[in-house]
């Protein structure tokens, strides 16, 4: 990461987003960190701070909340900082039938999983343009490639991602920017606690679950290779994100219903 100079860590005060702060401090990058958790980031940023030697601050900010991506990029020019590595890895999912979710939190998952990674990427794009180097890692899902009933809104925002970061590749990999999507199936982090019906983690093979470092790992090799596209865990997580593309989705739909469906109603 020798290239880049600051970092945006979006979603960092646990799982994937604070993996990604201790190795791109450790490869000596500065730091802002942002998730709603104030007490979790500056322990994070001081850790950081005395292990690494960079300079690392800290937001404490709803990215749900509208005007996100502007009000991030007004106080990363407070801070003086020009970030030219964006990781956009805050969001959460929702386990259990559609029609008995919470309004509310359904409307706040839509904002922080789609809007906020559109509005703090085009906060921020402008100024990689103007240096001609940039990266941008959008974190999406395994569940991108396939309907996920049970979880429909959540595999919609992480398909919405992943087609956003395609499309953004395309357009600027002539420009010096650097656009990777990471599709990770299980992950072990808070993710599932997070949804309400921790008992869908029961039903994950042990096989499949992911560490985050492992993630982080895989998908900065993908970057340095200016891939468009990485689903972490080796070809065994290919194959299954893959399956969907080559499977009828009605097909697909049904399986997975079956799957999650079990996970619900155990939760009763």
């Amino acid at each position: 990461m020798d290239q880049f100079g600051c970092a945006l860590v979006t979603g960092a005060s646990g799982g994937i987003g604070e993996a990604f702060a201790r190795r791109l401090a450790a490869d000596g990058l500065d730091l802002m960190l942002v998730a709603r958790s104030s007490a979790k980031l500056s322990k994070l940023a001081k850790a950081l701070r005395k292990s690494c030697g960079v300079r690392v601050e800290t937001v404490s900010a709803d990215l749900a909340l509208p005007d996100a991506g502007p009000r991030l990029k007004e106080v990363a020019d407070g801070f003086e900082f020009n970030v030219d590595f964006l990781i956009n890895n805050a969001g959460f999912g929702m386990v259990g039938d559609f029609d008995t979710l919470d309004p509310e939190r359904t409307q706040q998952m839509v904002a922080l999983n789609v809007a906020a990674v559109v509005g703090v990427t085009q906060a921020f794009l402008p100024d990689m343009l103007a240096q001609k180097r940039g990266a941008i890692l959008n974190i999406a899902s395994m569940a991108a490639f396939q309907p996920t009933p049970f979880m429909s809104v959540y595999g919609a925002s992480k398909a919405f991602v992943l087609s956003f970061s395609e499309g953004l590749w395309g357009e600027y990999r002539k420009r010096g920017i650097r656009v990777l999507a990471i599709c990770p199936g299980p992950v072990d982090t808070g993710f599932f606690d997070a949804t309400g019906v921790p008992e869908t983690r029961a039903g994950i093979p042990r096989r499949m679950m992911l560490k985050a470092d492992r993630v982080v790992a895989e998908s900065l090799e993908a970057l340095s290779k200016n891939k468009m596209v990485i689903v972490p865990g080796g070809m065994g997580q290919g194959l299954v994100a893959g399956l969907p593309r080559l499977a009828p989705r009605k097909w697909i739909a049904a399986g997975v219903a079956g799957m999650l469906g079990r996970s619900t109603k155990s939760s009763d």
